[in-house]
């Protein structure tokens, strides 16, 4: 293991360990709640961040954090607008978002665009111990939330009209967990990149709920399915010199069809054991 003899790795394989564990269980309620295109959304707006912290001079990572909170707040109040049309308010934002991005970069001339750009495809491998000490806060302050809410955010996430009868804010709670799904977001791109820290946060959920039986075991497969993608996708891209970001997420999609052909199989095993009993 000639790879941990090197800082910048050990560095990488702690931030991919704590990661593995924050997009999944953020992950799984989005993919319930069918907000998997809130992350996605979310990390486009965040590019208008990024490029109004170059543009005021501002530490980027502060402008991004204050825009994606502003929009997750406005994408839950079009949410509750568009209540049968929850799509209109992610197409909304992505597009503003991207556009507002274009314009701030059109008007900061400079080695801005340079700089956005690494944003946009991030770098584990240049990962600082401070990121990695705020990735591990994030850490734990997400387990405590989980911990202390994982009920109430149960019954809201599989019905809403429920958790309401039940008396729980749910427009607090569902608004919250917006914001909370977009700070995680913001300290996560100078790592995964704006462009691929949706699929970090999604396909391990996706890859779950196939695989587990209940709600537990979908969210504890999940965190085993973020760990095995996220550290073999690092190991790989050190040994085969690949960009981390992409090949993180190309290893996902490639356990994503291997667990759907896996499932097919066993469907036609399992078919064909009951045509020989009949």
């Amino acid at each position: 293991m000639a790879m941990l003899s090197y800082e910048f790795m050990r560095r990488a394989l702690l931030a991919a360990s704590f990661m593995a564990i924050i997009a999944p269980l953020l992950g799984v309620f989005l993919v319930v709640r069918r907000q998997s295109l809130l992350a996605d959304t979310l990390s486009h707006v965040s590019l208008a961040g990024i490029a109004l912290g170059f543009f005021i001079n501002l530490n980027p990572t502060i402008t991004t954090l204050v825009v994606v909170i502003i929009s997750a707040v406005i994408l839950e109040y079009l949410r509750t607008v568009y209540s049968t049309y929850s799509e209109v308010s992610t197409a909304i934002l992505m597009s503003g978002g991207l556009a507002t991005a274009l314009v701030l970069m059109n008007a900061n001339k400079g080695d801005s665009s340079m700089r956005i750009q690494q944003y946009l495809f991030g770098s584990i491998v240049t990962i600082s111990w401070d990121q990695v000490k705020i990735l591990g806060v994030l850490l734990l302050f997400l387990v405590v939330i989980f911990i202390l809410f994982k009920r109430p955010m149960y019954v809201m996430t599989f019905d809403e009209d429920t958790a309401h009868v039940d008396g729980l804010p749910v427009r607090w709670m569902s608004l919250l967990f917006n914001v909370l799904t977009g700070v995680a977001i913001t300290v996560m791109i100078p790592i995964a990149g704006a462009l691929l820290v949706s699929a970090i946060m999604v396909l391990p959920a996706a890859i779950a709920m196939r695989l587990g039986s209940s709600f537990n075991k979908v969210l504890g497969i999940s965190v085993i399915i973020g760990l095995i993608g996220m550290l073999s996708g690092l190991v790989t891209s050190y040994e085969v010199d690949t960009p981390p970001g992409a090949t993180i997420t190309l290893i996902f999609i490639l356990m994503f069809f291997l667990v759907m052909l896996g499932k097919r199989l066993r469907l036609i095993v399992v078919k064909k054991n009951e045509n020989k009993r009949n």
